[in-house]
């Protein structure tokens, strides 16, 4: 087992965990920060956000208009103290990330250019084309190559979160280079992790994307905070869960069904194609229900229409959605119909963390998709999650920093490494046979897109929680095919399976006890939000047995909950 210690580790090397970074090491040129990622920076899901970065930089927004219109998206279930810091910093990232040269778009007179996005009073929407976290991604991970206190470790896959007295002591880490076991050493940490769309069959999601930190937190104690709030994006490419970005509903493009009808003035009359993800989802599974959907080889959709934005427009404003249309469909949206269906997209719950990114555990942080915060309540607003990933990886970065200045190391029981360490060799690498990962992870993707998915119900949500108890006894008898040590894949596939399961698990008991709908939950048992009782984010607690349900008041500072019209 290799040691080494760092002041601050960061795991993740996404957006919030490279603007974590960033953050922590420019407090001191004597901290040691450690970015641990289990891909290449430059490969973390980031790069796939496409549409842009929401903050209120143009004379007809401001701050409160932004609140508000987050606050109602998410529900009324968004801490409201959270949503107005956070509205308020997403302008000062926007700024720091165009000198330190992410290439926004220009308007007209040189300035940075904005727009429409769902749920929004007012075009707020800052992008750089539609390929905006391919660019904010490269920009942050060139700005971290100019500290020289910041070390990285690629392609690290981090195993546990070492707890000593409810303090964050370290991690241990498995080195997919050679296999070799590793055990950090920090002041703090941040988990940075990103989401958990893997749990679903159709999703927008990378492979990578597996609830690891999620994960990590949850088995050390630290509660999850509305897991049961899974937004699913309204346009994916069938077959592949591919995102359209909603970019190109903000330019204008248009959804049909099969009458050729732009069927959301049933839904949102007010904001047509501009409404929320939840609602807009919920409108394409019902027209599809009612037989308004195209056929298709994968299942029924209905259509994306940009034609009439013409050539030029499309080029312009939205090339990758041209690319990915032409690439694996086989049509030019600038000519044809792009076929669309809702899929799995983000995460609103998370890691349990306060305003400063504090979890429950002494040192340890959590910022971005794998955190709750919460501004996201019920569902996210499109556009907010990467200012998010800015504001609150600079905040965690910043109080990581001041913890691991104010505190030593602390002392470490060598035997819960030593554990952990016989846990993965002895235990998973070395059985001989057993049950392939690939049988459980595709009996759980399947529980969780037909029973914990767009609609609810008690039947189902029963259901889904019994058959991931069924499947994490069924993982017991998992076994690797690959014992060699040098990019043992499947010891990885088992690894990431593991944390998938307590993910899973975490969101649909979460689901099962809300019983009412909110945003992106919705229950065709409990149709109506229930403000008297579920004006509360739910905690869920790992525990030996099922997991234990809390619930936590919603902080308000100056909106009272209303009706949520568009």
């Amino acid at each position: 087992m290799d040691k080494y210690s760092h002041d601050v580790i960061v795991i993740g090397g996404g957006a919030a965990g490279l603007r974590a970074a960033i953050e922590a090491a420019s407090k001191s040129p004597k901290l040691s920060v450690a970015i641990v990622s289990k891909v290449y920076p430059m490969r973390s899901h980031t790069v796939s956000a496409e549409g842009g970065a929401a903050a209120a930089i143009k004379p007809d927004d401001n701050f409160d208009l932004h609140a508000y219109d987050t606050i109602k998206g998410s529900d009324f279930l968004a801490d409201q103290d959270a949503v107005e810091l956070f509205v308020r910093l997403a302008p000062r990232e926007i700024i720091r990330l165009e000198h330190w040269g992410c290439p926004w778009n220009r308007d007209q007179e040189g300035k940075i250019d904005v727009r429409w996005f769902g749920g929004m009073s007012v075009k707020r929407t800052i992008h750089a084309a539609d390929k905006t976290g391919f660019y904010l991604l490269h920009t942050l991970f060139q700005t971290s190559l100019k500290y020289d206190n910041i070390v990285r470790y690629d392609e690290y896959f981090v195993t546990s979160i070492i707890v000593e007295n409810n303090r964050f002591c370290g991690i241990t880490a498995l080195s997919l280079r050679d296999g070799a076991f590793h055990f950090l050493k920090g002041k703090a940490a941040i988990i940075a992790t990103g989401g958990a769309g893997q749990i679903y069959k159709f999703t927008t999601n990378g492979a990578i994307n597996t609830g690891d930190g999620m994960a990590l937190a949850y088995r050390i104690g630290v509660p999850l905070k509305d897991m049961e709030f899974v937004q699913f994006h309204p346009t994916c490419l069938p077959g592949s869960g591919i995102l359209i970005s909603e970019a190109a509903r903000g330019e204008g493009g248009y959804l049909l069904n099969n009458k050729y009808e732009r069927f959301l003035k049933n839904y949102v009359p007010t904001k047509m194609e501009l409404g929320p993800r939840d609602i807009i989802s919920r409108a394409i599974v019902n027209e599809i229900r009612l037989g308004n959907g195209f056929k298709g080889k994968h299942g029924d959709y209905v259509a994306l229409d940009l034609r009439h934005l013409g050539e030029e427009k499309i080029e312009e404003k939205l090339p990758q959605i041209r690319e990915l249309a032409k690439t694996f469909v086989g049509i030019d949206p600038v000519n044809e119909l792009i076929p669309v269906r809702p899929g799995q997209h983000y995460f609103m719950g998370g890691v349990h963390v306060d305003l400063n990114t504090s979890t429950p555990v002494a040192g340890l942080f959590a910022a971005g998709e794998a955190s709750c915060v919460s501004i996201n309540g019920a569902n996210r607003l499109g556009s907010n999650s990467l200012p998010e990933c800015l504001v609150f990886g600079a905040i965690s970065g910043e109080h990581a920093a001041k913890f691991a200045i104010e505190h030593d190391y602390c002392n470490v029981a060598y035997e819960n490494i030593q554990i952990e360490e016989k846990r993965i060799f002895d235990q998973l690498l070395k059985k001989e046979s057993g049950i392939a990962p690939a049988e459980i992870k595709y009996k759980l993707k399947e529980t969780m897109e037909e029973k914990v998915g767009i609609l609810r119900n008690e039947k189902e949500l029963l259901e889904a929680c019994r058959e991931v108890e069924k499947l994490k006894e069924m993982f017991k008898n998992v076994s690797a095919g690959d014992k060699t040590m040098i990019f043992n894949t499947d010891i990885v596939e088992i690894l990431e399976l593991d944390f998938m399961l307590d993910v899973a698990e975490a969101v649909a008991y979460s689901a099962l006890y809300r019983k009412e709908s909110r945003g992106a939950h919705y229950r065709t048992d409990y149709p109506e939000r229930n403000d008297k009782e579920y004006l509360a984010h739910t905690l869920v607690y790992k525990t030996r047995e099922k997991p234990q349900i809390d619930y936590l008041p919603v902080k308000i500072t100056k909106w009272q909950p209303a009706e949520r019209k568009y």
